[in-house]
């Protein structure tokens, strides 16, 4: 009989023979599978791109709360110097922004009112679009309503 490999004793039978020369095939076929693996360089890419899928995804939702919390922090800051702002305002002064501001949305109504009467139906589609958005958005637009008041009256402070 020829050598046995490593330290596996000489069969005795033809049937121990047969049961080494099956567990020596599955081995190399194990071999080979290893090897051919890693010589596939496009399984491999493929691998490599989900894994770096996986970690911009990561890092994305980890952005995204970030921006979340700072924008938090934003709108606290903002609704802070707008309450500041509005404490500053003079009462009559105060008096008289609520009185524009009742005026203004009555006029909104009454061009709300004629433009529901006179502008095409796509116009009027994308117009509605648009003020839903406005409204999901209420608090980010009064915020920067806010920072733009605190900004005029500090322009107006420098300048006078």
């Amino acid at each position: 009989m020829t050598q046995p490999p490593h330290d596996e004793p000489i069969a005795s039978s033809v049937e121990e023979l047969r049961e080494q020369a099956e567990r020596t095939r599955a081995e190399l076929g194990e071999t080979v599978q290893a090897l051919a693996a890693k010589t596939d360089v496009k399984a491999r890419a493929q691998e490599k791109a989900a894994e770096v899928k996986e970690q911009a995804a990561a890092k994305a939702g980890e952005l995204k709360e970030q921006a979340a919390l700072k924008a938090g922090e934003l709108k606290a800051t903002v609704a802070d110097l707008a309450h500041q702002a509005q404490d500053r305002l003079p009462d009559p002064l105060r008096d008289k922004a609520a009185q524009a501001a009742g005026q203004a949305r009555a006029k909104a109504a009454e061009v709300g009112q004629l433009w529901e009467e006179k502008a095409p139906e796509p116009v009027r589609e994308k117009t509605a679009r648009g003020a839903q958005l406005a409204r999901d958005n209420r608090t980010v637009l009064v915020a920067a309503a806010g920072v733009a008041v605190v900004v005029w009256l500090a322009c107006r402070r420098r300048k006078g």
